[in-house]
């Protein structure tokens, strides 16, 4: 994607020593400066500064918090806030809506956020996955309960088979594109079979972007899908602005945010053919530029350290699954009977290590696969609301 740091004289955003708002100012005053122009400048202002305070508290994040579930969590509070003032704007402005060049924006807007329901999907089926790797842990924990009974051969060899089952199930996964679960993608609130299946065979033969949420094929890559929603993401220029009464900047930061958390999304959890090598430029002269761009390197310096580890997801219990088993592995299959106090210990301490993150799994899974689900609802909601705009202008005319 062209750098944004690059569009020419002609994009506001240039480094000219003048912000998005006193360009928009400077031009619409001299035309119109009336009390409506105010009170729609003052809303997108709003608008442009509660997305970067939110960006800028996910920022904040230690180490060991980011792309985490419960930041996950925010993450997706943050998609859906913004995405309700966003729609709220469009209702607000429905002249404006219908006309060009506003009009375009907002199509490719809903183009892009069609395309996310099929990340969406993904993202539902990865945290399936994780919840398959959490039952072969629920194995492990049982086996080695020693608070239950004296800790046998019997039930080392039961915790090394559940540990190897962990790890092939894991390794299939990452290298066949989704395992199992590629042939059984549910869409989110799906009742006609006969249907879908027949849509599935449709959007197969045209490839992997056109697969729009209903299912996903084998050759449906994410990180394809990714960037397909950030080509031609570029910041309005100049007399967009002002033929939109700056409307247009509203709809460029939507579709900014909605991309970011796609990729942010498809960097954490485990998803068919995910990866992080998407081309966009984080604009810098938006406010919520620099704390985007800030979780941005992080998460590529993140995955800089784990994905050469074939790793599932940069999730960071994922992170602790593959740290702990690993670590369980290697006393699994070192020890000796009988157990000497020392190993005695050293296994009860990493039998803690996996009931944490077994208890995150279980108190964080089912709140972020109902946020997900939200996303897709609001998402499949503000497009049916906008597009019955864009129609109606086209009745009109």
């Amino acid at each position: 994607m062209p750098s944004t740091e690059n569009s020419g004289s002609s994009s506001p955003l240039a480094s000219l020593g003048r912000s998005i708002w006193s360009f928009r100012r400077e031009q619409v005053h001299s035309m119109e400066g009336n009390h409506d122009t105010s009170a729609l400048e003052s809303e997108l202002e709003s608008f442009q500064q509660k997305v970067a305070e939110r960006f800028q508290d996910l920022s904040g994040a230690s180490n060991d918090e980011l792309l985490s579930i419960p930041w996950m969590g925010k993450l997706l509070d943050l998609f859906l806030s913004s995405l309700e003032e966003f729609r709220v704007l469009l209702l607000k402005n429905k002249g404006e809506v219908t006309k060009p060049p506003l009009d375009r924006l907002v199509d490719d807007f809903f183009e892009r956020s069609v395309k996310a329901l099929d990340i969406c999907n993904a993202t539902r089926d990865g945290i399936e996955k994780i919840r398959q790797w959490q039952k072969h842990l629920e194995i492990v924990l049982c086996a080695l309960d020693s608070h239950k009974r004296a800790l046998s051969e019997g039930q080392f060899r039961r915790a090394r088979k559940a540990l190897l089952d962990l790890a092939l199930t894991m390794l299939d996964e990452r290298d066949s594109s989704g395992s199992v679960f590629s042939h059984r993608n549910r869409s989110f609130g799906r009742h006609n079979l006969k249907k879908d299946t027949h849509h599935q065979h449709s959007q197969q033969s045209t490839g992997h972007s056109r697969s729009l949420s209903w299912s996903v094929s084998h050759s449906w890559s994410a990180s394809k899908q990714l960037q397909s929603i950030a080509n031609n993401l570029v910041p309005p220029r100049g007399n967009e602005i002002v033929a939109t009464n700056g409307l247009a900047v509203a709809v460029f930061t939507m579709s900014f945010v909605l991309m970011f958390i796609l990729w942010a999304l498809v960097a954490a959890i485990p998803c068919q053919d995910r990866g992080l090598n998407v081309h966009f430029s984080v604009p810098r002269n938006f406010s919520w530029g620099m704390p985007l761009m800030s979780l941005q390197n992080r998460i590529l310096e993140d995955s800089k350290k784990r994905e050469h580890k074939n790793s599932n997801g940069l999730l960071r219990e994922i992170y602790q699954v593959e740290r702990g088993t690993r670590h369980m592995t290697d006393l699994v299959d070192s020890v000796q009977f009988p157990l000497s106090e020392e190993q005695k210990m050293e296994v009860e301490q990493r039998v803690q290590e996996i009931a944490l993150v077994c208890e995150s799994f279980r108190s964080g899974l089912d709140p972020l696969e109902r946020q997900v689900r939200e996303v897709f609802r609001r998402i499949m909601a503000c497009r049916t609301e906008g597009l019955d705009i864009l129609n109606r202008g086209n009745d009109l005319e």
